[in-house]
């Protein structure tokens, strides 16, 4: 992933663009209300992907410039720990059954699983090259790592760190969910516009689901229940809704410069997209389609977002906060 810096104006928790980088149709202001903030450590430098436990409250945050995680209670709002020797570290997902929260150490070219209560690690796994997203495949108790520049996926065991396998994909690899409808572990081809739809018992491409008119697709958000996967198209400002039933692209919609992380709201119905420019979309579905529900500028680099579906708000890492890094929490205001 790469990102841009662009010039904004933030008046008080009012959310203002100060340029046209944003949605072509925003659905109204962003629909969320500013109510908490927690100061983070470890300097103004990137964060990426973060995960949440939200039984427990605990959230990972994958402080990748200065290559360490930072556990926040966000319940309240302290940081726990931060756990370092993790260089250029970019995705981290907790699997709370298990008590275990992996990382993808992608200045090592490896995954990392740690304990959840204590921080410390359990093993370290090689992946291929440049490891981004990760996902967690429960029935074969597996821990899969989209190796991005190699294009590939690396499978681990979950407990052992034993690697149980490589999956080719033929181009750049972005985010990786397991579909427990299917059975499925899918992938974002950014390099050939598509999802690729992998059986995990054989370790096989099963399928490619084209993605016409999103050009890039990386960030990955699944709606299990209606089998709908969002897609982000980083090179188009488009976020794409594939319904996995039919193989087809069934909406297209304006969302900020370069869409990064996406996160599904199964109780709201609503997609959350944030961008690397820093506009926020919240899109719904309703009757069979989805439709902006409001977007705006949050902060310079807000392109990581997390939702709690147990109570629906929303968390941000910013890297360059008023006061210095910040993770700023969101509650919805319909």
């Amino acid at each position: 992933m790469w990102w841009r810096r662009i010039g904004w104006a933030l008046a008080g928790t009012a959310l203002v663009a100060a340029c046209s980088s944003g949605p072509a149709t925003t659905g109204g202001p962003l629909p969320l209300r500013k109510v908490a903030a927690v100061a983070l450590p470890g300097g103004s430098s990137r964060f990426d992907y973060a995960s949440l436990d939200s039984g427990r409250g605990l959230l990972f945050l994958a402080h990748m410039g200065a290559g360490e995680i930072v556990e926040v209670d966000a319940r309240a709002h302290t940081v726990v720990r931060t756990i370092a020797d993790t260089p250029d570290v970019h995705g981290v997902l907790v699997v709370a059954d298990k008590h275990r929260v992996y990382a993808t150490v992608t200045g090592r070219d490896q995954v990392v699983a740690l304990d959840e209560d204590s921080g410390s690690v359990l093993f370290r796994a090689p992946t291929g090259r440049y490891p981004d997203g990760l996902a967690y495949d429960p029935i074969r108790d597996e821990v899969w790592t989209t190796d991005e520049h190699a294009g590939s996926e690396t499978v681990v065991d979950a407990d052992t760190g034993n690697v149980r396998g490589t999956v080719t994909l033929g181009g750049e690899a972005g985010n990786v969910v397991y579909d427990p409808g299917l059975d499925r572990i899918i992938v974002a081809v950014q390099g050939h516009d598509e999802l690729a739809v992998i059986a995990p018992d054989t370790l096989t491409v099963t399928d490619r689901i084209p993605t016409p008119g999103c050009s890039g697709p990386h960030g990955l958000a699944l709606d299990a229940a209606a089998q709908i996967m969002y897609a982000g198209c980083e090179d188009n400002a488009t976020l794409v809704t594939v319904d996995l039933t039919k193989h087809a692209v069934t909406d297209h919609n304006s969302v900020g410069e370069t869409p990064d992380v996406l996160a599904w709201d199964p109780g709201a119905q609503r997609v959350y997209v944030a961008t690397e420019s820093g506009w926020v979309s919240v899109l719904e579905r309703r009757a069979g389609h989805t439709t902006p529900a409001g977007a705006g500028h949050l902060a310079d680099g807000a392109h990581i977002v997390v939702v709690d579906p147990a109570d629906h708000h929303s968390y941000f890492p910013i890297a360059a906060g008023t006061s210095g890094p910040a993770l700023w929490e969101f509650e919805p205001t319909a």
